[in-house]
């Protein structure tokens, strides 16, 4: 399967923080959704400024539509839209200004079915930005990303801090927008629960490191936590072990393959798990 989206070993460090990306490697393929998922300050906004060029990358290559992307390269950028976290727009303007705006930056700007989305949002056209709600404010960028017919669509937290109603009305337009075979979403967001329903893939940062890459439903479907008690743990074989975290007398243990396990282990209990856990056991756990 070709790939939208493709990082190989992309590092950066930064003088003046113990903080560095560290040979970050992970592919987004076409027609799909990837939960980029990890802690506050865990890396993924740097990996997207990388993306982007934003940040300048001290090592590694960062692939869009099969080429590196150069400052110049605006035709590549049309295909790009973004939604950040924080301001994405001037707040004193007007979303007419804004379109106005965005008219003369893309030269595929359809104003039609930018007006289709206000309305299916309930936006004021006359209003300015400063009086929106944030989820008002992150629904105007989110029209103003699709609206110019972009092929990948890059979300760095863009849903966080939205009601539950207002997230499920965005992930309908997550999901009509991947109909498209050419289409795919890099979505970062730490509201896992998202994530669960609508992701194909799940990359997990922690620290500037890609812990890994899985499919979702491998994840739900196949990977399981061992609860095991004290005198349990030792007797496991260690190529079996992704993660393990001791609570009290119980070791809590990340496998890959929670039917196998439990075939092989039939004293030890393993429980389905949720994309929560594993970041946890990834982050807070052991490695063998």
């Amino acid at each position: 399967m070709e790939n939208i989206l493709e990082l190989k070993q992309v590092s950066k460090t930064f003088p003046k923080s113990d903080f560095k990306l560290d040979d970050v490697t992970f592919s987004l393929p076409y027609g799909a959704i990837l939960g980029f998922v990890g802690e506050n300050g865990a890396g993924k906004t740097t990996t997207i400024g990388c993306i982007m060029n934003t940040i300048i990358k001290n090592s590694g290559t960062v692939k869009l539509f099969g080429k590196e992307m150069l400052d110049t390269d605006t035709t590549m950028r049309e295909k790009i839209g973004v939604v950040y976290d924080s301001d994405n727009f001037p707040v004193y303007w007007t979303v007419k200004q804004l379109s106005n705006v965005m008219e003369g930056l893309y030269v595929q700007w359809d104003n039609f079915l930018f007006q289709k989305y206000l309305e299916q949002f309930h936006l004021p056209a006359k209003q300015k930005i400063k009086h929106f709600s944030r989820g008002m404010a992150v629904k105007l960028a989110i029209a103003a990303a699709l609206a110019h017919h972009p092929q990948l669509l890059i979300l760095d937290e863009a849903t966080n801090g939205l009601d539950p109603i207002v997230r499920d009305e965005i992930q309908d337009i997550f999901l009509e927008f991947v109909q498209e075979e050419n289409h795919s979403i890099l979505l970062s967001s730490h509201i896992t629960g998202d994530l669960e329903k609508i992701a194909d893939y799940i990359t997990f940062i922690h620290n500037g490191k890609v812990m890994m890459t899985v499919s979702k439903d491998d994840l739900l479907y196949n990977y399981a936590v061992l609860r095991c008690r004290e005198s349990q743990f030792p007797a496991l074989d260690r190529e079996d072990i992704l993660a393990y975290r001791k609570r009290d007398f119980q070791t809590d243990v990340l496998v890959s393959d929670g039917k196998a396990a439990q075939r092989k282990y039939k004293d030890v209990v393993a429980d389905h798990v949720s994309i929560d856990e594993i970041m946890l056991l990834l982050i807070k756990g052991e490695r063998v």
